[in-house]
């Protein structure tokens, strides 16, 4: 593929990707087309490095547990717990074993010994409490939500008390069956209890929001966000289960709709603290609907970051990653007249690239879509280049 794309070329740095914005954006999105390979975190980690010190970013979120999340928070803004446990506890879908989250997290530590509150970094992640084989009980969130309430409104005002919670809720292993996944007629969502919480958990996220004046002026605003975060889980994990109860062909499509959608209501929270990072797969944060072969089919959903460009427009801005190879997974030299073949032409083993201008570079020279044979790995789809602000290229992906 003949074509000049070296004026689209830049260094691995932030100040790069933030010549290629209108603005300093609230949420900078970085995805990856891959999990689980530490060269593409130890970018994340200079670049979050580089926000932190030269644009004033105090934020990092993670595709990781947002329960799970705020042991890591509490760890680096206080040094509550340990680093291995933090570590062991803090990280859903196996990132705590990570040797680059674990930089991560020892580097944010290190940056907030000693600092004020209102300088030091923050750390979340901003998943449900979800795996692809099963969701969590809502226990955990429903719970401490009501604690939060119960000891700063009049109880009078409560829908129900702990107990009823409890009894409704049941054992947790009712909720955490892996067979749901495969069988809706395993899943207790649409149970009558389920159904009860329902109503119960949107009550309490109402009396929240109608107290929220008092609220403010007895707890710390951490306290109130936290609540709020608590409050969006367990009302997004019961309308999870309720449809992994469903039987309709629609299905899977409302369940990978409703995980970005819990997504893009943490994002949108932690854009009031902004500006932060994100790191999360491609297909979470792009701006396009995402597309997963499924057992049932193909699905398509609006990803977390289409949800949430639609809200903050230029406040929200996405760049992904695109790789070379990952020998180690079987995927060889890109052929030469797909997008990554033309960027693995380049000298560079690490660049950013200008995407709307090479889009407009390659004109009506339309590259092939590249076909990965390992399935963890998705290559850039070049119908949607220009629809990201700028790709970040690794050429060689090392194995970790």
């Amino acid at each position: 593929m003949a074509t000049d794309i070296k004026g689209t070329v830049h260094a691995v740095e932030a100040a790069a990707v933030m010549r290629l914005l209108p603005a300093r954006p609230r949420l900078l999105a970085l995805g990856e087309p891959t999990h689980g390979e530490d060269t593409l975190l130890d970018v994340r980690n200079e670049l979050f490095r580089q926000l932190v010190e030269q644009e004033g970013y105090r934020t990092i979120a993670i595709e990781s547990d947002c329960m799970m999340g705020r042991a890591v928070d509490d760890y680096v803004t206080s040094g509550m717990g340990t680093l291995d446990e933090v570590m062991e506890h803090g990280f859903s879908h196996g990132w705590g074993t990570s040797a680059a989250n674990r930089e991560l997290v020892r580097w944010m530590r290190a940056y907030n010994d000693g600092r004020p509150a209102s300088e030091r970094l923050r750390f979340t992640g901003f998943d449900g409490p979800l795996e692809i084989t099963a969701a969590a009980s809502p226990r955990q969130a429903l719970t401490a939500f009501h604690g939060y309430l119960s000891a700063r409104v009049d109880p009078n005002l409560l829908p129900c008390t702990a107990e009823t919670l409890d009894r409704l809720l049941g054992t947790d292993d009712r909720w955490t069956n892996p067979a749901a996944m495969m069988d809706p007629s395993q899943s207790v969502g649409q149970s009558a209890e389920a159904s009860r919480l329902r109503l119960l958990a949107d009550d309490l996220v109402a009396l929240l929001d109608a107290q929220t004046p008092h609220l403010l002026a007895t707890t710390s605003q951490d306290d109130w966000d936290r609540a709020r975060l608590y409050g969006r889980t367990a009302t997004g994990l019961l309308r999870y289960h309720y449809w992994m109860a469903d039987t309709s062909p629609a299905r899977m499509t409302r369940l990978c709709a409703l995980r970005d959608l819990m997504m893009a209501q943490n994002l949108i929270a932690v854009a009031a603290r902004g500006p932060a990072l994100l790191h999360a797969h491609n297909s979470h944060l792009q701006r396009e609907k995402s597309l997963m072969q499924m057992w049932e089919g193909p699905v398509e959903w609006w990803s977390a970051g289409a949800l949430v460009n639609a809200q903050l427009g230029e406040g929200y801005a996405f760049v992904a990653t695109a790789l070379g190879t990952i020998r180690h997974r079987g995927v060889d030299t890109p052929p030469p007249d797909t997008i990554e073949g033309l960027l693995y032409a380049l000298s560079e083993d690490r660049c950013v690239i200008d995407a709307p201008r090479l889009a407009t570079a390659l004109g009506d020279t339309r590259p092939a879509p590249r076909v990965s044979p390992w399935f963890g790995y998705s290559p850039l789809d070049p119908a949607h280049l220009a629809d990201s602000d700028g790709i970040v290229f690794v050429k060689d992906v090392t194995q970790s």
